[in-house]
């Protein structure tokens, strides 16, 4: 079987539609009230213009990952570079907010955050085993 089928292609495709979802989530508030987010996610205002455009440019990223993931979810064989790169991602990403939370840097909020990437890296890994299984080269 060279193929994604049944029920691990409807599984995976709502996984990666709800990640899409998940991405938009972060990223509409992060695009939209860069200030307001940084501050729910950090405790503290964000008042310099510089590090506010990085923090948008962020979110942006995470924004477009969004419409990668949307396109995994049409066809998951096919796209599982942008999988990997989001899936990296989203590993590097809660890693770090994970320390930023141990140093007392980020707001409880932050924990929602790591939870929530920790599960899609996990079910990630589930759909590269699943590939790998059914014979479906990964890049």
């Amino acid at each position: 079987m060279n193929e994604l089928s049944g029920g691990a292609l409807k599984f995976f495709r709502i996984l990666f539609v709800i990640s899409a979802i998940w991405n938009f989530a972060g990223a509409i508030p992060g695009l939209v009230d860069a200030g307001g987010m940084f501050e729910r996610e950090f405790g503290r205002a964000l008042a310099d213009p510089v590090m506010t455009a990085v923090y948008r440019g962020a979110w942006g990223t995470a924004f477009l990952y969004g419409f990668g993931f949307l396109m995994a979810a049409v066809h998951p064989a096919r796209h599982t570079g942008i999988v990997l790169m989001g899936g990296l991602g989203k590993a590097l990403f809660a890693l770090n907010l994970c320390f930023m939370y141990v140093k007392g840097w980020t707001s409880s909020f932050a924990i929602v955050v790591i939870a929530g990437d920790i599960v899609f890296v996990a079910l990630f890994i589930l759909y590269f085993i699943m590939l790998k299984r059914r014979g479906i080269a990964i890049l």
